[in-house]
């Protein structure tokens, strides 16, 4: 519960970019006091040329060092091996389950466009609304002043109001969003299978839902190219957790058996499952990335591909950073060398 805030904040040194160590950002946390104060995070990639920027800043280095450090946590691990739950843990599940709930109670209205129901318009204004409290009911108590800057990036998670649609950028503002959660400590180091494995997940599981009832358009998407419509992170942890399975290869995971008996145990088979729900026809056509993908040797260079496909196709790509926004906590001041 949040008491009145102090000048407080925290900084953190993430996980090296390019490392795939066990460390955690949480073990490097110092206080500062008075040099830091938190604010309303602003788009700051307004012109391509600005990428260079994005490249070289702290929030890329933080970013995709939470990423891999996650990668990295999760490694030959099942969604149901046992883990820590922690109080954070619990109110983030509430949280997503409190998305779920307006999504029952906000129906889609009738329209003459089968894509983009202006209900989620309805359903989004009442996360506007909220979405600080919401914030605000997890940190602790000397970080209350960070409520609003973290505030954003569960509001930029969820999708785009305007164009009511859906992408990897949403996807990056919700792990963006965790990322800030473990600098101002109250997501801590051993709570990284539970971020993934519960919080990660209900994500998933949410967006899903919010896709399938207000019929999202994808953002930005590729077409043929692209993993799926709307998510690439599960596909990167997914085959994390694959890493070393002395039976399921790469090859498996296009078998439709495999996916019905295993989907419950690996995020990956899980995405693939929803695929298969959502799209008809051969699979080689509708996910021809996927497809290709399934030819690689081992799981491990599956998950280093895709972590290389990530950074090129989404991380830097203007369409999807012109909306990432920068503040104290995800800067875009240069890195530290």
């Amino acid at each position: 519960m949040c008491l009145e805030p102090t000048k407080k904040t925290v900084i953190l040194t993430m996980a090296e970019t390019e490392q795939q160590s066990g460390s955690t950002p949480e073990d490097e946390a110092h206080e500062v006091t008075d040099s830091v104060t938190f604010m309303v995070p602003k788009k700051e990639i307004s012109m391509v040329p600005d990428m260079g920027k994005w490249k070289r800043s702290q929030a890329y280095a933080d970013y995709m060092g939470f990423v891999l450090t996650l990668n990295e946590g999760v490694k030959g691990k099942k969604l149901t091996s046992e883990y820590k739950v922690s109080e954070t843990v619990e109110k983030l599940l509430d949280l997503l389950g409190t998305l779920d709930r307006w999504i029952n109670e906000t129906p889609p209205v009738d329209q003459p466009s089968r894509f983009g129901n202006k209900a989620y318009r309805t359903w989004f204004s009442k996360l506007d609304q909220e979405a600080e409290a919401l914030v605000a009911a997890m940190l602790p108590a000397d970080r209350c002043a960070a409520a609003p800057e973290i505030a954003v990036y569960l509001k930029e998670s969820v999708g785009n109001a305007t164009r009511i649609d859906y992408g990897t950028g949403h996807e990056a503002a919700f792990a963006a969003f965790l990322c800030c959660l473990c600098k101002v400590g109250a997501l801590r180091s051993d709570d990284q299978l539970a971020i993934v494995f519960m919080v990660f997940n209900r994500y998933l599981e949410v967006m899903r839902k919010l896709q399938k009832t207000y019929r999202m358009e994808p953002a930005g998407s590729q077409g043929v190219w692209g993993l799926d419509d709307f998510q690439f992170l599960p596909f990167i942890w997914g085959s994390s957790q694959f890493v070393d399975h002395p039976t399921l290869e790469p090859r498996h995971f296009i078998v439709e058996r495999v996916v019905n008996d295993h989907h419950q145990d690996f995020m990956f088979l899980e995405c693939i499952k929803f695929i298969n729900e959502m799209k008809t026809g051969p699979f080689a056509e509708h996910s021809n990335q996927l497809w290709n993908i399934s030819a690689v040797a081992s799981w491990s260079k599956v998950n280093q591909g895709l972590i290389r496909m990530y950074k090129a196709e989404c991380m830097e790509k203007f369409p999807v950073i012109q909306h990432f926004k920068f503040g104290s906590l995800l800067s875009i001041q240069p890195g530290k060398p």
